[in-house]
């Protein structure tokens, strides 16, 4: 038996519990894991309040992440004993996900933890900060250098913009955070962040073009800033989205692409190829600083706790990241 959290939806409603489980009742894979961390996302916190359609089938396990040693697998490219990180590949939304002490997976959808790092700093980092290095790498790959000029991380103060901002900073990139709580602007600074900018400046809709601004952007919100980030672009800059914070429409106009040239780049964390994935995980474990990570992944809970952290994360109550330790 084992301890997990469960979404039910039947005749008596929506609702997530903490209860026993028994192995037998995983769903099939090749690869049986010992969870020992897992971490609460945006799309978890929705799963588990019911707030977004998240979970396709029920009962659900919900957890996106998780990190964990394999005890038993079938699969040829791992063995028991060793250390494993999987994200997306619609676990928590269609396949029993980490917010249980076991899980069973596809062995395509794990990739080895590098040894830099330890279980609990690995979902520090998540989704969130897997999702921020695959965007950093597209600015790299665009060939965007540390004092090409400003790089502008929207929804700083999350969990995605958290960790833009620690590796853009670390990188040497001159960082613009943006974001709606003035009460952050303290931990931004010590991410890296050079300069603070309220996100209302972004969020209203604007013009076709604006001031030239950023040689590149990071942004996780979508909608209106998304389409004002790309305004401000500057010429033959490129934007990295990954979110919608604030809304998926995209009401723009060709002027940023047509007369400056700038480059929109989509950034898809949930089906992104294996070999991509090891490459952002062994780049995190390389250019993240340690004290940092310490800063944005501070809150570790419970499965328990985490029932309650779920609306909070939503109100836009909580900072960087959440660990769930699923066997506190």
């Amino acid at each position: 038996m084992f301890n997990a959290l469960v979404i039910e939806k039947d005749e008596k409603g929506y609702r997530t519990v903490q209860t026993q489980m028994d192995t037998a009742q995983l769903p099939e894979g090749d690869v049986l894991i010992d969870v020992q961390h897992s971490t609460l996302n945006y799309k978890d916190a929705l799963a588990i309040t019911g707030k977004g359609p998240v979970v396709r089938q029920f009962p659900m396990i919900p957890g996106i992440d998780l990190s964990g040693i394999v005890r038993e697998s079938r699969h040829p490219d791992f063995k028991a004993g060793e250390a494993v990180i999987m994200n997306g590949w619609g676990v928590g939304e269609t396949h029993w996900g980490g917010m249980a002490q076991k899980a069973k997976v596809q062995g395509e959808w794990l990739i080895r933890r590098p040894h830099a790092i330890t279980s609990e700093q690995a979902m520090a980092i998540g989704t969130a900060g897997y999702t921020a290095m695959l965007c950093v790498m597209a600015l790299q790959k665009h060939g965007l250098e540390a004092g090409d000029g400003d790089v502008l991380v929207t929804g700083a103060a999350g969990g995605v913009g958290s960790v833009a901002v620690a590796l853009l900073s670390t990188l040497g990139y001159r960082v613009v955070a943006s974001t709606g709580r003035p009460e952050e602007a303290d931990y931004l600074k010590r991410l890296g962040a050079a300069d603070i900018i309220d996100r209302n400046t972004l969020s209203e809709p604007g013009k076709p073009l604006a001031k030239e601004r950023w040689a590149g952007a990071i942004d996780s919100v979508g909608s209106h800033t998304l389409v004002n980030v790309c305004a401000g672009t500057r010429y033959g800059g490129i934007v990295a989205a990954c979110g919608l914070a604030q809304g998926m429409d995209f009401s723009a106009t060709v002027a940023p692409f047509i007369l400056r040239g700038i480059t929109l780049a989509g950034i898809d964390s949930v089906y992104c190829p294996r070999k991509h994935r090891q490459s952002a995980w062994d780049s995190i474990a390389r250019d993240l600083d340690p004290v940092k990570l310490a800063m944005i992944g501070q809150k570790i809970v419970s499965l328990e706790q985490t029932l309650a952290l779920a609306s909070e994360l939503l109100a836009g109550k909580v900072r960087g990241r959440v660990v769930v330790d699923v066997n506190r």
